[in-house]
């Protein structure tokens, strides 16, 4: 998005979309294998606010990477983040060039950056803290770009940019939320279609690990990255609970994420069916 920007050519943009679409989807991020389905489904926003000169720019970056349930159709929303430091020179027609050794561009380094930890949080859901060598690649960008000019690199910048997401991914003192990742996923959701109560328990049970982190680090960037893009999926989830779970959930979802507390609260005005939601659990409902 460029509306904000006026008296550019707009072709510079167009351009730039599609080479950003390439850069993405043509660069192997990983030697691991994928069929085509297998790809991570994402969606990334750039909206530029601002010209500073002929071939700088700068505006925010929003990035959504979401997971499939297994035997549904639904897909789970696995990261939803908005960026407020993109900040880059582009060129027409220039090639997107990147190096995981030194810091050639911020727009690149950004992109990649993103990728790795969409991909990092994407191997967490499938395997215990499964996302260790993205998260390590995601922390090497930021150390190359240390003495970039623009800002979301540096720690003392702010305590919620690119720097502390990596670093909080790989800080044991938050483990317990990357253990939540895979609970809530592969042990909740992928087994929701079939056995709904169990895979209610597994989330609960992962949401129940993020109280020691609450309690090390209250309103942590890390958790809030996980409730951006899960409270609402957690309220339809809880919804179809008995009514002792459902007020449980509520009171630990409401000290740990207070912020989201009102939205929480819709939980306990859901009615119950008498199964426990066995038969209507759909947790995008």
């Amino acid at each position: 998005m460029h509306q904000q920007i006026q008296g550019t050519n707009v072709k510079v943009f167009e351009t730039l979309q599609t080479a950003l679409y390439e850069f993405m989807n043509n660069k192997k991020w990983t030697d691991h294998v994928y069929s085509m389905e297998e790809r991570i489904e994402c969606n990334i926003m750039i909206n530029l606010t601002e010209q500073v000169s002929q071939d700088e720019f700068k505006g925010t970056i929003q990035v959504q990477a979401t997971r499939p349930v297994f035997n549904t159709s639904y897909t789970s929303v696995l990261f939803n983040h908005m960026d407020n430091n993109m900040h880059f020179k582009y060129v027409e027609f220039q090639s997107l060039e990147f190096s995981e050794t030194t810091h050639m561009s911020n727009l690149t380094s950004i992109l990649a950056y993103y990728a790795y930890i969409i991909l990092g949080l994407d191997y967490d859901t499938f395997s215990p803290k499964g996302g260790y060598e993205f998260f390590q690649k995601a922390e090497k960008i930021v150390n190359n770009a240390q003495n970039a000019p623009e800002k979301g690199w540096k720690a003392f910048e702010d305590l919620k940019n690119r720097y502390w997401l990596v670093e909080n991914l790989l800080n044991d003192v938050y483990s317990p939320i990357r253990e939540c990742y895979y609970a809530y996923h592969r042990q909740g959701l992928d087994l929701m279609a079939e056995k709904s109560q169990e895979a209610r328990t597994y989330i609960a049970d992962g949401l129940e690990g993020l109280r020691k982190v609450y309690q090390q680090k209250p309103g942590s960037f890390l958790m809030q990255i996980f409730f951006n893009a899960k409270t609402d999926e957690i309220v339809n989830i809880f919804s179809e609970a008995y009514p002792d779970e459902k007020m449980r959930m509520v009171n630990l979802l409401s000290q740990i994420d207070p912020v989201n507390s009102s939205k929480y609260q819709k939980i306990n005005q859901s009615p119950v069916d008498g199964s426990g939601g066995k038969n209507n659990i759909r947790p995008g409902k």
